[in-house]
Formats: C-alpha cells, sequence, structure tokens
C-alpha cells in the first residue's frame, strides 16, 4: 500500500470464473457479477439495486454462494485471504480503521499474519457484532482516531487503514498490547526503507502522545 500522506488508492484481484453450467438468471447473474467485483456482499446489497433477497438463498443453495459471517456471503470458490478478510472487516465496521498489526500486514512492514483484523473505532462507538472476521478491537479518540488515514480499495470496498507513520507511533503507543520489539523492528524498516521521513514519524508520534517515548529511538536510527 506504501505510506503516502492520505488519497484513494485501488488495487485490482482477479478471480476464477464460476462454473455456470447450469443457467442461471439474468438477476442471478448481476448478484455473481457483484460478487466478483466486491469480493462479499450483504442482502441489503441487492436490494439497494432492486434484486430479491431470494436470488441470493438460491444461489446459496445451488453452491455457487456460500455464506462466510453474519449477513456476509461470497462466491463458494473463493479461497479466504488477508485482502479478503480487510474487505470484510471494512465492511462490517464501516467506521473502523484497519490498525496495528493488521496495518503492518497491510504496509508489508512484518511478516506476521496475524489471525485477527485489528480494527481501531471510537471510543464511544458500540461493539461490533458477529464472529466473522474475528476483531480485535482498539479504541481510539479525536485526532489520533482522524488523522494519517488511508482508503484502499479492495474488492470494491473502501478499506480505511492507517498510513506507515501513524502505524508505527499507534504501535509504540499500544506497545503493551503488540510489544515494543515489534514497534522498534517496525521503526527500522520504515527508516531503513525510507518509507516515511523523520518529520512525519514524530509528527505522528505527537498525535499519538509518545514523542518523549519515540523520539530517542527516531534518533538513534536515523
Amino acid at each position: 500500500m506504501g505510506c503516502g500522506c492520505g488519497g484513494t488508492k485501488r488495487l485490482y484481484f482477479f478471480r476464477k470464473t464460476d462454473d455456470l453450467s447450469h443457467p442461471v438468471s439474468t438477476s442471478a447473474e448481476s448478484v455473481l457479477a457483484l460478487l466478483r467485483r466486491q469480493g462479499v456482499v450483504r442482502p441489503r446489497d441487492l436490494v439497494e439495486r432492486g434484486i430479491s433477497r431470494k436470488i441470493l438463498e438460491r444461489l446459496v443453495e445451488r453452491g455457487l454462494v456460500v455464506r462466510v459471517g453474519r449477513g456476509l456471503y461470497s462466491l463458494a470458490e473463493d479461497e479466504p485471504d488477508e485482502n479478503r478478510r480487510l474487505a470484510e472487516a471494512a465492511r462490517r465496521v464501516p467506521q473502523g480503521v484497519v490498525c496495528l498489526l493488521s496495518a503492518l500486514a497491510a504496509h508489508d512492514l512484518t511478516t506476521q499474519q496475524p489471525y485477527e483484523v485489528w480494527m481501531a473505532i471510537a471510543s464511544s462507538a458500540r461493539q461490533p457484532v458477529g464472529e466473522h472476521p474475528p476483531l480485535r478491537i482498539v479504541r481510539m479518540s479525536g485526532d489520533a482516531l482522524s488523522t494519517g488515514l488511508e482508503t484502499v480499495v479492495v474488492d470494491g470496498t473502501d478499506v480505511r487503514v492507517f498510513g506507515v507513520a501513524k502505524t508505527v507511533a499507534d504501535c509504540f503507543k499500544f506497545r503493551s498490547k503488540v510489544g515494543l520489539d515489534v514497534a522498534l523492528e517496525a521503526l527500522r524498516q520504515v527508516l531503513e526503507e525510507r518509507r516515511a521521513s523523520i518529520d512525519e514519524l514524530l509528527a505522528m508520534a505527537a498525535v499519538c502522545r509518545v514523542t518523549r517515548v519515540m523520539q530517542p529511538y527516531v534518533e538513534a536510527l536515523a
């Protein structure tokens, strides 16, 4: 995804064509086409397009579509991957922001793929319901939640994720959750690869109120 200062980026993923040896209706074709573009859909997505929810039920009965979570459906042949999980998490928590370990993975700053999708939500927001994909919720407020955001389009879904500098600062802020070693490794890689400037890192450290903790490491590694 890269760092950057915001804006909308687009990623494109190619998927195999469904086996439609048995004819399906025009409405069903529209649903399958939507699934290919978005990866996951909710019944309300169909209602907004004037398509009956029963079409989705029929596709499930035929084995072309599977229910992957509460109110979430995908093509039966698709295998879940990290990008798909991020898209599903974003659709489940539209106001959430991918953060910490999941943001590190999204920015290719770690070789680990967390089992849970780490999502930041407002301190006053309700706890998301449902089980798929599993989430690790982190509460943030004010500038800490609204600064350093990027938007990436994955399978037709807008996925909000914290940028590189903000993610590193968050790792220092929540070092008790992710480990100081993770924060230091991310900082080292970002500086070595010039993914963010020292000024950008310290600006995000100020937003996260960890300047005194983070600045000595920045100066030592720079």
